[in-house]
């Protein structure tokens, strides 16, 4: 249960003048209830931020990659420095 001494109680014309600044006390954890007639109507909380969900292949058909060896063309050290040549030492 909410510990009574953190929570805001405003009336509906308070929250209207000071709705910012309620906001923002809100967002920092506290609680605040914005009453009508001396009785709470709704209790402002933060929204819950998540991480974007990230798309994968969202650019298929969109980028032209050309193959590997036009990438590398045709010199073989170029080749061997990517795939890799196990007569040369690191």
């Amino acid at each position: 249960m909410a510990n009574l001494a953190a929570v805001t109680v405003v009336n509906m014309h308070e929250a209207k003048t000071r709705l910012s600044e309620l906001v923002a006390r809100a967002e920092g954890g506290e609680e605040v209830v914005i009453a009508r007639a001396g009785v709470a109507a709704v209790r402002l909380v933060p929204v819950e931020r998540t991480a974007p969900r990230r798309t994968f292949g969202w650019l298929v058909g969109v980028v032209d990659c050309p193959p590997d060896d036009v990438l590398m063309g045709e010199d073989p050290d170029v080749v061997a420095l990517f795939e890799g040549d196990a007569s040369d030492p690191p």
